[in-house]
């Protein structure tokens, strides 16, 4: 039987996850120490703490992986109009606003897969903690298991 305290507890690993906004990397210390600290008390604690370090981790993993997709287009395409083999300084440095590229356009589209990402990040936090509140097990999508 689950007491309101180990509710609490299971609550507060989730919500910890929103300390990144004050300290750095808060989203992986705060639900780290508040897991540590419990995980023996309960198999319930244990369960939610594996599975918000879980999420955490794939989220810094999915946002590694778009980084590295979307940051050469937008570099590409900055970069464009210099010829780096007859490098004069940047007397004639100049970018060019003109016709977006489609490099821009790929870019661009990864940049907003990336808020797309963030808002749906907030979302399942907070139907997490939710359901930690209510004494239900949740399962966060497209999560990697590195704890298990």
């Amino acid at each position: 039987m689950l007491d309101n305290h180990q509710k609490n507890i299971a609550t507060f690993i989730h919500l910890s996850t929103f300390s990144r906004f004050i300290i750095p990397f808060g989203n992986f210390l705060g639900p780290i120490i508040l897991w540590v600290t419990n995980k023996d008390k309960s198999e319930f604690i244990d369960a939610h703490g594996k599975q918000a370090i879980n999420f955490q981790i794939s989220i810094l993993l999915y946002a590694v992986i778009l980084g590295t997709l979307s940051i050469p287009f937008f570099v590409f395409k900055i970069f464009n109009g210099i010829d780096f083999i007859d490098f004069n300084g940047f007397s004639d440095f100049h970018i060019n606003i003109g016709k977006p590229s489609p490099l821009l356009y790929i870019g661009g589209a990864l940049g907003v897969l990336a808020v797309i990402g963030f808002i749906l990040e907030l979302i399942f936090i907070v139907i997490a903690s939710l359901k930690a509140r209510d004494g239900e097990l949740y399962h966060y999508p497209l999560t990697i298991d590195f704890l298990k």
